[in-house]
């Protein structure tokens, strides 16, 4: 049996590890924590804002995760090359989630999750969504120099993209195409697919919410249908964003409420507006966006 456990051959030792702790066994969102938790540097309330639940919450999921392999036994030790495709969605989310960690402000987390991505297309080439969520990563992460100014966000297309990374943006759509070529459709290579339309010299909105209609039948997730409302704003105007997110289960979610302010304020509801900005001012814990936030409101006042 050991002999057996030992057969696949992993080029990253962190890589192997978070195939390690991703034991079916375990639910996917439990994988995903306890591994981001072990290995992925994260603190208990990272994990939480990540997965959008209270601290508490997800430090009591933590503890249940780790009380479950030990109650049954679950051994911690590499699976075999037949059972990698078992625990490869809970190994990509883990590595999208430091990703998304480190596009925040942690360069050297994001640059950790590129180089897991790599690392899983040498394992699993064969696997789209690998090739996929590579290709997302490195496109976003092209952008990176572009999207902070007087340490503030930057909205993608108020970027300069004389700053963006053009050897980055050819590598991920290299992977992206390699993704195609495997006859991807899964939701990371949709994804790559729309960051890959936002990189463009035009972008074909109409293209985006075709794509984002698409993710949203797969994923069923309501962060995936207020990004939709921001391409349908783009396409019909703020009132037809502002109706697709009547409704989104997302009030703990800042973003949230800074999409419905930017709705409100193009369309010159300045008071709701208003108090919109002053909940996602609330909520937010990060200094750039509180600045950013800040001044919208600031302005908004201003004008009203």
């Amino acid at each position: 049996m050991e002999e057996d456990w030992d057969e696949t051959a992993f080029p990253d030792e962190r890589l192997e590890l978070v195939f390690t702790c991703c034991h079916p066994a375990l639910g996917l969102d439990a994988q995903v924590a306890l591994t981001l938790r072990t290995l992925g540097g994260l603190g208990t309330d990272e994990i939480a804002h990540a997965f959008l639940v209270p601290k508490d919450t997800m430090a009591k999921r933590i503890v249940r995760a780790k009380k479950k392999i030990k109650a049954a036994g679950i051994p911690f030790r590499v699976p075999p090359e037949h059972l990698l495709p078992d625990r490869l969605a809970a190994v990509l989310a883990v590595v999208y989630l430091i990703f998304n960690e480190g596009y925040g402000g942690q360069a050297e987390l994001a640059g950790e999750a590129i180089r897991l991505g790599a690392s899983l297309t040498e394992l699993m080439p064969d696997e789209p969504e690998a090739h996929s969520l590579l290709g997302l990563m490195l496109l976003h992460d092209a952008r990176r120099g572009a999207r902070f100014r007087d340490g503030e966000p930057v909205l993608l297309e108020d970027q300069d993209r004389t700053l963006w990374d053009a050897e980055l943006i050819a590598a991920g759509r290299a992977s992206l195409r390699r993704a195609a070529a495997l006859h991807g459709t899964g939701p990371y290579f949709l994804q790559a697919q729309i960051a890959a339309l936002h990189v463009a010299d035009e972008r074909d909105w109409l293209h985006i919410v075709d794509l984002y209609d698409k993710l949203v039948r797969q994923t069923g997730s309501p962060i995936v249908e207020l990004n939709r409302a921001v391409a349908v704003a783009e396409t019909e105007g703020p009132e037809a964003g502002l109706e697709a997110i009547e409704g989104l289960e997302l009030d703990p979610y800042p973003y949230l409420h800074a999409t419905r302010a930017d709705f409100l304020r193009r369309l010159g509801r300045a008071e709701e507006a208003c108090a919109a900005y002053e909940r996602a001012l609330e909520l937010t814990h990060s200094e750039p966006d509180r600045r950013f936030l800040s001044r919208r409101l600031a302005e908004v006042n201003r004008g009203h």
